[in-house]
């Protein structure tokens, strides 16, 4: 399976140096191809937050889904397998990953699947790590 590739979003420090922004893509769930998010821990303080916007219909209704955490590749970790979560028809879920090392790959990334018939958007934001950039 080719996954969908999503990218944190590290918003930018505005010159007061009293919040950071940043503009939100929203990228489209392929049910099939699944999506991955590239670098996910590599952030400050483990503070990625994922968002599923489910706009999956039934007819002319919103419907409920599920989406499907992977369990990462780590041992022993990886043992605690898979974690399914709810969805609610035409509603924003945010998750924050607990034990992130439940669902780490070896290559930093985070996997997740998507029930049959799922419709929705995917996005992914995180505090950034690490002395701030030159420009």
């Amino acid at each position: 399976m080719a996954r969908d590739k999503v990218e944190v979003l590290l918003p930018a420090q505005d010159v007061t140096q009293s919040i950071e922004v940043g503009k939100i893509t929203k990228k489209a769930v392929t049910q099939a191809n699944g999506i991955y998010i590239e670098d996910a821990l590599k952030n400050k303080n483990n503070s990625l937050q994922i968002y599923v916007e489910n706009t999956t219909t039934s007819g002319t209704l919103s419907a409920t889904s599920t989406l499907t955490i992977k369990a990462g590749n780590h041992y022993p970790n990886k043992m605690l397998g898979d974690l399914s979560v709810a969805l609610g028809a035409g509603e924003i879920t945010a998750i924050i990953l607990d034990d992130i090392s439940r669902f780490e790959n070896k290559d930093g990334s985070i996997n997740l699947d998507f029930a049959s018939g799922f419709t929705g958007n995917v996005w992914a934001v995180a505090k950034r790590a690490g002395i701030k950039p030159v420009a």
